[in-house]
């Protein structure tokens, strides 16, 4: 009768397979980046909300870096000399905007640190993400993929308000990329739900 392998043998790596699987601590430095990348966009939020609060408040500096910010020339912005419901829909949607690539950016850092990095153990903690419980790579690359649509539609949004600025070409144009969004994120659903399905049938005992 053969002995029992211990967990530590059958866990044991070769010194090749170890240094491969400790490359993985690589992509730390990356998400160290994201962090601080994080930190900017919550600096260039702060800012443009103090512009806009000075702006409301009559504060011709704040109210003239707002125009630079969000006119585009040609438009009834453009040539506004105080702010009215158009410019302040624009300054808001681009805090959205700040906002949603923020939570794109957490996604990326907190997902993608679990998932190809290392375990954070945060199971039970009462701050723990729903969709961290069951992340993997293929729902990681879903949720980025809503993100990045929830993104688009901003932009998109942004541009009609100010659609009389634009030519035909352009509006057109933005429509077919954010509808390109749209069908690759349905194809990236579709794809993981046919992986899944596979999945659960190679399970089943026949």
């Amino acid at each position: 009768m053969s002995e029992p392998i211990l967990p530590a043998e059958r866990h044991k790596l070769t010194p090749l397979n170890n240094l491969i699987f400790m490359s993985r601590w690589l992509q730390l430095p990356l998400y160290l980046g994201l962090i601080l990348a994080q930190c900017v966009y919550v600096f260039h939020f702060w800012v443009e909300l103090k512009d806009l609060i000075l702006a409301v408040l009559g504060n011709e500096t704040a109210l003239r870096h707002i125009f630079e910010a969000v006119a585009v020339p040609g438009s009834a912005t453009s040539t506004a000399t105080k702010l009215n419901e158009a410019t302040i829909m624009l300054v808001v949607l681009g805090l959205i905007d700040v906002v949603m690539i923020s939570n794109l950016l957490i996604m990326v850092i907190v997902g993608g640190y679990e998932t190809f990095v290392s375990r954070m153990h945060l199971e039970g903690h009462p701050d723990q993400p729903e969709w961290l419980s069951h992340v993997n790579a293929s729902v990681l690359k879903t949720k980025l993929a809503m993100a990045i649509i929830g993104i688009s539609s901003i932009h998109l949004l942004k541009t009609f308000i100010n659609a009389k600025a634009y030519d035909e070409k352009t509006l057109i144009a933005q429509t077919v990329i954010h509808i390109v969004f749209l069908l690759s994120a349905l194809a990236i659903a579709y794809t993981d739900r046919i992986m899944i399905g596979t999945q659960n049938q190679s399970k089943t005992p026949h």
